[in-house]
């Protein structure tokens, strides 16, 4: 049996959600995974009399596509797609058999407008958090358009193949056989990758808002619900919804959940957000805020959001190390996942640059894949918690250097080493390895705003107790300010308090 009992009665129950037939074409061969593959195809069939299963010949061996009757939609998954992955046959499944995909219509209209062929191939990890957006995305493409195909490869099941296109990093996607782009993409910002036509018209022309938020994790979600419940004029823009969250895997303090993980609460806080009356702007970087009469927000496209307040909730990104190598191996053996890319690194030596929390638990959970792992700090102590200390000097393939200073990153078309000097004398060392992971912490997205809006020499922005800035009317919230702890359930707390405090400021001015 393929699926324990808690996901075969799940799936039961979605399966019951099909509205029209589904033939599956597999091709298996002798090893282990085909056998599985085949038990799989086995219970499908017995779960839903709209599935039929026959065995074919595909381009890889095992893989299984899945169609409507007597017509090829361009989707395959040579894999089988559980873990993380789950949710994306199931979607496979419902989508081919006629259900309507929950996106909005101007998506569907982009997508079928599309001419040309696009093979798309995605590399991947069952264990990667990022993937199943990107599978889920192509997917749907390869739904709605016939001239879109795209197949899920397991990169642990066809890792000569993902080896030889020197695959380090995942989910790795390839168009027609050239690399298309790497790391978590939206469908939007696929669509957007490959020129599709979005109309962006609407926003040169927007009305002033009462409270316009730009950012959309948990602050900024938190702030426009806040803001919209109050029966005012609230605007919110993000890039991508969801923010940092999205590449949080396991969420296990934020009370009242047990347990959660990024991408199903940054879509939960999406479609909290859309039971209000709040004007939604995805896919959108601000580039400039100034303020006359109205608060100025220019966009990246040239067009000018005005409000009456502001709240910024921009949150932070990954801190680069900021050596060199770094930037040149970035996908080629430096990565910033350890769920996601870890098991591209199996049986390797590879290197953590970071000793807080982030960073030994990442140590920790490498040493697990990996035949060794070397942890460099900067400072003269790990700064992780001691029962994360205890738990990785119990392991016997760690190596720990302190006070040290990683110097480069150092390869020829992929990692071969690190080079670090040793603070208290002065030696350069080396090591040679395939991988490194860096996990130093996060950086405020905050360069784009003006001198005037105060901000720490680490970028975050200084509010007071009721969010507000040192610019009036001007309020923020989140990682991307001064406030001392970076957790979820903080960054909701403050977008609320943004939010009343930009009411109260309309109230009094």
């Amino acid at each position: 049996m393929v699926l324990d009992p808690e996901i075969k009665a799940q799936l039961n129950q979605y399966l019951g959600l099909m509205e029209g037939d589904v033939h599956i074409q597999v091709c298996a061969g002798e090893d282990q995974v085909s056998k599985e593959m085949l038990e799989l195809m086995d219970e499908l069939v017995g779960m839903s009399s709209r599935i039929k299963v026959e065995k074919a010949d595909l381009p890889r061996t095992p893989s299984f596509s899945v169609n409507r009757p007597g017509e090829n939609t361009g989707i395959a998954f040579a894999g089988i797609p559980l873990g993380h992955e789950f949710t994306s046959l199931v979607l496979a499944l419902l989508q081919v058999s006629g259900r309507a995909p929950k996106v909005e219509q101007d998506v569907i209209d982009q997508i079928k407008s599309i001419q040309g062929e696009y093979r798309f191939e995605s590399y991947i990890s069952l264990s990667c958090h990022n993937c199943p957006d990107v599978v889920q995305a192509l997917n749907l493409m390869s739904v709605l358009n016939p001239g879109i195909s795209h197949t899920m490869i397991d990169g642990a099941v066809f890792k000569e193949e993902a080896e030889s296109k020197e695959v380090m990093a995942v989910p790795s996607v390839y168009l027609n056989g050239a690399f298309f782009g790497g790391g978590r993409m939206t469908i939007d910002e696929i669509l957007a990758k490959i020129g599709a036509t979005r109309d962006d018209s609407e926003l040169f022309d927007k009305k002033p808002y009462d409270v316009l938020v730009v950012g959309g994790g948990p602050a900024g979600a938190s702030a426009a619900i806040y803001a919209a419940r109050k029966g005012i004029r609230t605007g919110i823009l993000a890039e991508r919804f969801g923010g940092q969250v999205m590449d949080t895997v396991g969420i296990e303090n934020f009370i009242s959940t047990k347990y959660t993980e990024g991408p199903k609460l940054a879509a939960s806080l999406e479609e909290h957000v859309k039971e209000y009356n709040v004007d939604v702007m995805k896919l959108q970087r601000a580039v400039r805020l100034d303020k006359s009469d109205f608060i100025e927000v220019e966009l990246e496209n040239g067009a000018v959001l005005k409000s009456k307040t502001v709240i910024l909730s921009t949150g932070a990104r990954w801190r680069n190390v900021g050596v060199p190598g770094e930037a040149e191996f970035k996908n080629k053996g430096v990565a910033y996942c350890p769920h996601c890319d870890g098991p591209l690194f199996a049986g390797k030596h590879v290197a953590v640059i970071g000793g807080g929390n982030s960073g030994i638990e990442a140590a920790i959970d490498l040493a697990g894949i990996t035949s060794h792992v070397t942890v460099l700090e900067f400072a003269p102590e790990l700064k992780a918690d001691a029962v994360l200390q205890d738990r990785l000097y119990s392991l016997p393939n760690v190596t720990v250097h302190k006070n040290v200073q990683t110097k480069e990153i150092t390869g020829t078309d992929k990692v071969n080493g690190i080079s670090y000097i040793e603070r208290d004398t002065g030696a350069e060392k080396h090591v040679e390895l395939e991988g490194v992971f860096v996990q130093i912490g996060l950086v405020p997205n905050t360069d784009w705003l003006p001198d005037h809006i105060e901000r720490t020499r680490f970028g975050e922005v200084v509010v007071n107790n009721h969010g507000a800035t040192s610019l009036p009317g001007v309020f923020a919230a989140g990682d991307c300010t001064n406030s001392p702890y970076k957790q979820i359930i903080i960054s909701m707390g403050s977008g609320a308090t943004a939010a009343l405090g930009a009411f109260d400021y309309l109230i009094r001015h």
